[in-house]
């Protein structure tokens, strides 16, 4: 069974003849096989990059796994500290209590501003920036504000409920999370005062080179888990 010029396989690639035993006929098969691979890869990888690239590119809003500004412009607070001790505080606009923490939490930025970067971070995907940037004027924040409506940084900061912080060392690693401090003993009762200061022992522990006495503390506050 001979094999005919015009007869031609995919792709211009001329069928194997099995009952040919040439070992010349074999080569230039072997030969021109190898070929189409290398052709069909050189072509191929190049086109699957450019589909992957198109596909990052064209990707719907909220596909990013960063939190954002509320100028909507994706921002990961460890990367922009540069080395620095971060502060994250999770707050919800209507979350009483996350409302009568904004005193504490105002002078322990202004306390440690030139060693660690303090950043509020609303988890409610309803609050607009508009809506959040009202509630920072009304209680005198001057802490830049983060919108995480995918969850980015509540789930890396293992944090529950709000108010609750979380604080990273400047190698970005997770050193605390848990309560501010102590006024509160449940949902609806307070104390007069705090009888400790996790935070700002967490803080002053982490600039020292330590690791804070408590890692974690239970916070008490309004669930982030209820938010939709």
């Amino acid at each position: 069974m001979g094999c005919d010029k015009n007869d031609r396989g995919l792709a211009g690639v001329p069928h194997l003849v099995r009952n040919d035993s040439s070992p010349n006929r074999a080569s230039v098969y072997s030969s021109e096989l190898t070929t189409m691979r290398t052709r069909t890869c050189r072509h191929i990888v190049p086109l699957l990059f450019a589909v992957f690239m198109t596909v990052t590119c064209l990707a719907p809003p909220g596909y990013s796994q960063n939190a954002e500004d509320l100028a909507g412009n994706d921002v990961d607070p460890l990367r922009e500290a540069s080395g620095k001790v971060v502060v994250l505080v999770f707050l919800r606009t209507d979350c009483p209590i996350s409302n009568r923490y904004a005193p504490t939490i105002q002078q322990l930025s202004a306390r440690y501003s030139r060693q660690a970067a303090f950043r509020l971070v609303y988890p409610d995907k309803k609050a607009s920036a508009a809506r959040i940037r009202k509630y920072l004027l009304d209680y005198g924040y001057s802490i830049p504000a983060l919108r995480d409506p995918r969850r980015v940084l509540v789930r890396q900061s293992h944090v529950q409920v709000t108010p609750e912080v979380a604080v990273f060392d400047g190698r970005s690693r997770l050193v605390y999370h848990g309560r501010i401090d102590n006024w509160y003993e449940d949902f609806g009762r307070s104390r007069s005062a705090p009888t400790t200061h996790d935070l700002d022992d967490a803080i002053r522990a982490t600039l020292s080179g330590k690791p804070p006495a408590l890692g974690v503390t239970d916070a008490v506050g309004c669930y982030i888990s209820d938010l939709r």
